[in-house]
């Protein structure tokens, strides 16, 4: 009888604790951060519209420790270097411990947080582990990782990318530094991915370049019909100096440079004229011609929104304008719409009427 009994008592003892340690749960807590791995702070990122689609770079990171095994989402989040993520910007969620952005969303993401296009802005990067999805969700942030990003402007302003020549062959030589004395390629005003320039190259090498300061993504010769868009492209070879005509397609990636023939006119001045500027249609406003090819002209200019033209001679016996702002190749006699009040720095050819007017931000 004691042994039933004791064997009783053993046995609800057991079911006793086999009670008690199914009723622990584990608690979830912050532990640890995830550790942003890659890319390495400091890391550049000039973003080009050509290259929208290929991968602008990948983020990688180690899991969040919550103290238990569960899946966590991790949110990647930015903001304006030096403000301690006051207003972050969510720029992508996955369950994975990477993430991967495309040159067109990562410039997405800062146009429409408000980056200024073609001018390099410092951006903080952190990455929030998350461990469910109410208010009182646990929430862990990673290391802050600093990249240097230049985005682009799209067609929601002025077209596509502009490009300029630099090299031996060409005005301002492989200064980087582009300003007034580097030649811009006219872009052609009813399809944003084809350029042409016609002007004197003396004999030597060139490429192209988009963005101030920086040799990414470069402009380059790929074969002898093919350009390629990528750090450190093939350079264009000049043999022998003398006026050539210069066309490529970026979405085609093709090009063609041959000599360029014609007879030219010179003229001693070519001016603007317009509403659009500060004479109207009563005084030119004089474009500077230069040194290095006579039939390139510059100028730095306010404009606002009106019409303007070029012309030769302060008369109207040449003039040249075309239908689209901004840059065309070739115009014809018509007006110049200008879309809004800026500073400008405009290129021209009298060649064949081929302009630009790029914003100015100095």
């Amino acid at each position: 009888m004691k042994n039933i009994f004791k064997t009783t008592i053993f046995a609800f003892m057991l079911a006793a604790l086999g009670s008690c340690e199914n009723d622990i749960e584990a608690v979830a807590t912050k532990q640890s951060g995830a550790k942003l791995l890659t890319p390495a702070s400091g890391t550049e990122l000039v973003l080009l519209e050509a290259n929208q689609d290929n991968i602008a770079t990948t983020l990688v990171w180690d899991y969040s420790d919550f103290g238990i095994e569960t899946a966590a989402s991790y949110t990647v989040e930015i903001a304006k270097s030096g403000t301690d993520f006051k207003e972050p910007i969510a720029a992508g969620t996955t369950a994975d411990r990477f993430l991967s952005w495309t040159v067109k969303e990562l410039n997405d993401v800062l146009t429409k947080a408000g980056f200024a296009p073609a001018v390099q802005s410092s951006i903080d990067v952190r990455i929030m582990g998350q461990l469910g999805t109410s208010t009182n969700a646990i929430k862990q942030y990673s290391n802050v990782i600093t990249l240097k990003v230049t985005p682009y402007t799209g067609l929601l302003a002025y077209g596509k990318t502009d490009w300029f020549l630099v090299g031996t062959a060409v005005v301002g030589g492989w200064d980087n530094d582009v300003d007034t004395t580097h030649q811009p390629m006219f872009r052609d005003g009813k399809n944003a991915d084809k350029y042409s320039f016609i002007g004197f190259f003396k004999a030597g090498e060139f490429k192209l370049i988009s963005v101030k300061g920086s040799w990414a993504s470069q402009v380059g010769k790929a074969s002898a019909t093919e350009i390629e868009i990528k750090d450190n492209a093939g350079a264009f070879v000049i043999p022998t100096e003398g006026y050539y005509k210069f066309m490529f397609d970026t979405k085609a990636l093709t090009y063609t440079l041959v000599p360029y023939t014609a007879s030219l006119k010179t003229y001693t001045t070519i001016g603007m004229i317009g509403t659009a500027t500060a004479g109207g249609w009563d005084a030119d406003q004089d474009m500077t011609k230069s040194t290095f090819d006579p039939h390139v002209w510059t100028v730095k200019i306010d404009l606002t929104k009106a019409e303007t033209k070029f012309r030769a001679e302060n008369a109207w016996d040449t003039s040249w304008g075309g239908t689209t702002a901004f840059s065309s190749i070739g115009g014809t006699g018509d007006n110049i719409p200008v879309a809004g009040k800026s500073k400008f720095i405009v290129y021209f050819s009298d060649i064949d009427g081929s302009y630009s007017m790029i914003p100015n931000q100095k």
